[in-house]
């Protein structure tokens, strides 16, 4: 009998070059799942990524330290135990300005593409 769940013991380890960990539990890199990609995150201090409009809905939620969100033309910023969701095609740009990592967790509904991001030139 076919098992009805999967538990992740090997998430796929995203490359970055900004010093960002990205474990991604479930979506199209570990499993090819377009449907959804669950990330668990740590953001360094001092970290910053473009502006970006994606073509996916996407939810975070703090563990631990700060994140800042500059949504649109407003700057948000969340703490542990604080969560947002922000909607697809809204121009966001996410960082850590602060003096300690971040650590979150990130939920995209349909899940985290390159091709669905569309990140704005630094």
């Amino acid at each position: 009998m076919k098992k009805k769940y999967t538990i992740q013991r090997s998430p796929f380890v995203v490359p970055t070059t900004d010093g960002k960990l990205i474990e991604e539990h479930f979506g199209n890199a570990t499993d090819g799942n377009s449907q959804i990609s669950i990330a668990h995150m740590i953001a360094p201090a001092n970290w910053c990524e473009p502006f970006q409009t994606p073509d996916f809905n996407e939810y975070t939620y703090i563990i631990k330290g700060k994140k800042q969100f500059i949504i649109e033309e407003e700057t948000i910023v969340l703490e542990a135990g604080q969560s947002i969701k922000i909607e697809k095609n809204t121009r966001v740009q996410y960082s850590n300005p602060f003096d300690k990592e971040c650590e979150y967790l990130a939920i995209c509904l349909p899940s985290f593409s390159m091709n669905l991001v569309h990140r704005e030139e630094e």
